[in-house]
């Protein structure tokens, strides 16, 4: 099975095109979940481009050799470091910069949840499409250990599980490893949730170590920008048209 194929273009990361997604209305929210995810609404999206994969070691290596921005973390790990995998021990800040000096950024939660649930609000990028098995690199069924069900015990390649992808052909939307978005974390407007508003930023997808309650399209992970050890959270980047 394959996914189906969007419009790309090469895009300025060398072997991560840019998949587009084009403008128009989709569902953003849900009702029947928790309750920063409320409340479900129509939107009216307009249209930009998004990273096929995460970005991986290998991607942000160069970017750190090009520059002299500080390492990922986790760059030397024999799993986590792999060339192949998506870059883990990254803060928001790096994810920025790395974006940034690309002419691209973080993608929005708006944004992320278009790639991820299509127009019309699926729970999962691949929908029907994959059966019953689960095509996304995820964990134990509590949380949060990662297992080797998948055939990872932790990350997996970033172009793996290609009939997890989305209606645009986006890999890896949900699960092995959480994406930052550009959003600071707050209730959605209209919503009811009674929060704190602090520094945080938004993280999304799940990861290898997930259990299935963190792996939809709408969860939403408050997570502090400036820490930079986490083993599960990566990014990818977008590329907002005028």
């Amino acid at each position: 099975m394959t996914s189906p194929a969007a419009a790309a273009d090469r895009g300025p990361i060398n072997g991560n095109p840019l998949i587009e997604i084009p403008a128009g209305p989709f569902v953003f929210g849900r009702d029947d979940g928790p309750e920063n995810e409320r409340p479900r609404r129509v939107i009216e999206g307009m249209a930009f481009s998004i990273n096929r994969t995460e970005i991986t070691n290998r991607q942000y290596r160069r970017f750190v050799e090009a520059t002299g921005h500080r390492a990922a973390f986790y760059a030397n790990h024999p799993i986590l470091g792999l060339d192949d995998r998506p870059v883990v021990g990254v803060s928001w800040e790096d994810a920025v910069a790395f974006c940034r000096h690309y002419g691209l950024s973080l993608p929005s939660e708006q944004q992320y949840e278009r790639a991820a649930r299509g127009t019309k609000g699926a729970p999962f990028p691949w929908s029907e499409r994959a059966g019953k098995a689960v095509p996304a690199n995820f964990g134990t069924d509590s949380c949060c250990s990662g297992d080797a069900r998948d055939g990872y015990p932790m990350t997996a390649p970033a172009d793996a599980f290609a009939h997890g992808a989305s209606g645009e052909g986006v890999l890896n939307l949900v699960g092995n490893v959480w994406e930052w978005t550009s959003d600071v974390y707050a209730p959605y407007e209209g919503g009811t949730e009674a929060v704190n508003v602090g520094p945080y930023r938004v993280l999304r997808g799940g990861a290898w170590n997930s259990d299935s309650a963190h792996l939809t399209t709408t969860y939403r992970l408050a997570y502090d920008p400036e820490f930079r050890f986490a083993a599960n959270g990566g990014f990818r980047c977008v590329r907002s048209k005028p």
